[in-house]
């Protein structure tokens, strides 16, 4: 082993500021240099008390390095190479362990100019793969990338398990220009914990999660950690190929609403949550049952706070960890793609939380939210709002939509809290909120992200769905933007869940004074795509649960209830319902606890479970009920004007004609001999009943069906004398001839 020559080659001030993590370029100074005919090698090691230097090609060739400053500041300088040439470094520890790995400063620049081009002009759709931490191999080695955008730092290190968080050991290199921060750690792989270290340009230090990490800590804990996203095989062939045919507005659109961590626990095991691939098996194999064509679950990107349901997310490329790995969570979407069930994730682009360890002041300034406070906080909600308008920001967004579509299989995203991103004045009192450049209230650089989130979205998938969720009055919302839309599949239909909730809440006596309750949704149901839904925030903050909501004894909310879903799936739109109103829970959501799942050995419970299941299949096996859900031709009212009763009557229609015909009942009354126009003759096969006995309800009803008699009624040639059964709703199929 040769010595190299003792002598130091870095001037006192470049020293002293690598020693005290104030270097704005590491690179310049550590690793291999030019000096005069040397070369000099220069390593910044703590935990070392010696260090030797052996060219990979040569390993004969090795020689020590000087420890030039208590600090760990070593220098070599090569005995005998002129030229540049790989090498190792040998490290023994103070406590006499060694160790050894490739110097993370003798590697070269890792993004190239396009990658940072394209990101700075706010394009880059597959960015997720340059920044963050990408397990890569560089030059035949193995280790991490690590790239951060974070333009008004004065230095960025990455920190972790590997350096005991030391934030002097692996400053990053910065790309001028961009703004990106970025560095190779030979040997580290996957499961490492680690955060970026920053220093803001007041001084401050910053120990920040990163932004675009694949996997972190959940809860109090708060590290990132590295993740091979390489791995996983899927196996949902199949599913992905038909899926591109798919014109979701044609199709029978039925979603149930999960939040992963209280649709069950494990209570015999201290009330643990089920994990990923537990849910792949129970879950998938209970929506299956239950005919639903899709789940859609609450925010599942990596959030700090249990309270917030996941929609103050802080790691927005990565699956929450309490369930599992994302590989795991990868397993559970191919299992419900190989069983024909869809994945909808809920989105969050509208706000992000304060959290010192998230984006919020990522770099010591206002970078990922708008600085203006009357554009950058919702205070009721005491986050903060993206900003916009700025590349990057767009960038970091719509990349993260493409992400969870491409390397998750994801089936749709439903955007949370539109509205609020929509509106300058959202929540805001006078003088609270700034105009837009015309004087309006609309956010211009909002409505221009989220048409380009649509428009991007579906030309790279063809065949998934973006949901708005969506409570105003906007005009065309579910209309693709060459219309002048926003571009979104479908809206959320808020106007119809909040008449018919409040109609059904009342006491049916007084129904007869509300009938507008009940009419109104069909003057705009064909101005957008809608979906109606029965949410979870329809079961919470006291307002209690659906069960709760409807009036009378207990089989009458039942009853009600059932009435309530039966007219649901039979009223123009997709639908969905959120966990546990399949069988009629009566507490009040909790996201701490399970559902009540005991309560399926009661027959009223287990009724009501059923009565889901077969409007499921019902509505997948009847185009009347979904081909022309957007279109004044699939729906026909028969007969409104009858509020004294509380009974109203419709058709719908299918595109070769099929029609149902659908008669409600609100009230707790039998109606003998009730008459209702039909649309000729023919056999009406009664297809439901909400109270029919197996739901739980009294079997009033129609022996199974009734002949149209040439009796004209309600404008049509022909009629049918039926028998209304209380507080239902009854469904008839018209047949040419008896269903003999």
């Amino acid at each position: 082993m040769k010595k190299s020559q003792k002598i130091r080659t870095v001037d006192d001030g470049s020293l002293y500021s690598l020693l005290h993590a104030d270097h704005g370029d590491p690179f310049a100074i550590l690793g291999m240099h030019q000096i005069g005919d040397h070369l000099a090698i220069r390593i910044f090691r703590p935990d070392a008390r010696e260090v030797l230097i052996q060219d990979v090609k040569k390993p004969s060739l090795r020689f020590s390095a000087q420890r030039l400053h208590e600090d760990g500041f070593f220098e070599a300088v090569s005995p005998e190479n002129t030229e540049r040439f790989d090498y190792e470094l040998h490290f023994t520890g103070h406590n006499g362990h060694t160790w050894r790995e490739r110097d993370p400063y003798s590697f070269g620049q890792i993004l190239g100019p396009v990658d940072l081009h394209l990101f700075a002009e706010g394009n880059h759709r597959e960015i997720y793969k340059k920044l963050g931490a990408q397990v890569t191999e560089i030059g035949g080695v193995k280790g991490t990338t690590f790239a951060v955008w974070a333009p008004n730092a004065r230095r960025v290190s990455v920190v972790g398990d590997f350096n005991r968080w030391d934030g002097r050991v692996n400053p990053m290199r910065k790309l001028l220009g961009s703004g990106v921060w970025e560095i190779f750690l030979p040997g580290i792989r996957e499961g490492v914990h680690y955060k970026f270290e920053i220093k803001a340009s007041h001084g401050g230090l910053l120990l920040k999660s990163d932004p675009y990490a694949f996997y972190g800590q959940h809860s109090s804990s708060t590290a990132s950690l590295v993740f091979d996203l390489g791995r996983y095989r899927w196996d949902d062939e199949k599913w992905m190929e038909g899926r591109k045919k798919k014109q979701w507005q044609n199709e029978p659109v039925s979603i149930y609403e999960v939040h992963l961590g209280s649709w069950a626990r494990v209570v015999e095991q201290g009330n643990r949550y089920l994990s990923y691939h537990e849910f792949a098996d129970v879950l998938v194999d209970y929506v299956q049952s239950m005919g639903y064509t899709h789940i859609e679950l609450m925010p599942v990107a990596e959030h700090p706070f249990d309270g917030s349901w996941g929609y103050q997310v802080a790691g927005y490329f990565a699956p929450t960890s309490r369930f599992g790995n994302p590989d795991d969570f990868r397993a559970f979407v191919d299992r419900c793609h190989q069983r024909g069930i869809g994945v909808i994730l809920d989105w969050v682009p509208g706000h992000f939380p304060k959290d010192a360890h998230g984006l919020a002041e990522f770099d010591g300034t206002d970078l990922y939210e708008h600085a203006d406070p009357r554009k950058g906080e919702h205070k009721d909600w005491g986050t903060l709002i993206f900003n916009y308008g700025r590349n990057e920001v767009r960038n970091f967004l719509i990349a993260n939509a493409l992400f969870w579509l491409d390397q998750y299989h994801i089936d749709g995203l439903r955007v949370d809290a539109v509205a609020s991103m929509l509106y300058l004045d959202y929540s805001r009192k006078a003088g609270e909120w700034e105009p837009n450049c015309f004087g309006g209230r609309e956010n211009l650089e909002a409505i221009d992200f989220l048409k380009r989130f649509n428009e991007i979205c579906y030309d790279r998938f063809p065949g998934i769905m973006t949901i708005a969720e969506e409570s105003t009055a906007w005009p065309g919302v579910s209309r693709p933007t060459y219309l002048g839309g926003l571009g979104f599949g479908f809206k959320w239909n808020m106007g119809w869940m909040h008449d018919f909730l409040q109609y059904m809440s009342r006491e049916p006596i007084h129904r007869r004074f509300h009938q507008g309750d009940i009419t109104f949704s069909l003057l705009y149901a064909f101005h957008e795509h809608f979906m109606l839904v029965l949410s979870h925030d329809e079961v919470v903050h006291g307002k209690g649960s659906l069960l709760g909501k409807m009036p009378g004894d207990w089989w009458q909310k039942f009853a009600n209830l059932r009435m309530f879903y039966g007219w649901m799936y039979a009223h123009p739109g997709k639908k969905l319902l959120f966990q546990g109103g399949e069988f009629g829970q009566p507490a009040e959501w909790d996201h701490n606890r399970s559902l009540d799942w005991h309560l399926l050995q009661y027959p009223e419970h287990d009724g009501l479970r059923r009565l889901i299941q077969h409007l499921n299949y019902l509505y997948k096996t009847e185009p009347a009920l979904y081909e022309l859900d957007d279109t004044h031709e699939g729906f026909e009212w028969i007969d409104f004007h009858d509020a004294d009763h509380s009974v109203v009557a419709f058709m719908r229609k299918a595109r070769t004609g099929a029609t149902l015909v659908f008669v409600v009942n609100a009230t707790p009354v039998v109606r003998e001999g009730y008459r209702v126009g039909a649309p000729g003759e023919g056999w009406y096969e009664e297809i439901l009943n909400t109270d029919a006995q197996v739901y739980g309800g009294s079997n009033a009803g129609n022996m199974g069906g009734q002949h149209a008699e040439a009796v004209p009624w309600q404008g049509h040639s022909h009629s049918l004398n039926l028998r209304l059964p209380p507080l239902a709703i009854v469904g008839f199929k018209k047949h040419a001839a008896p269903n003999l």
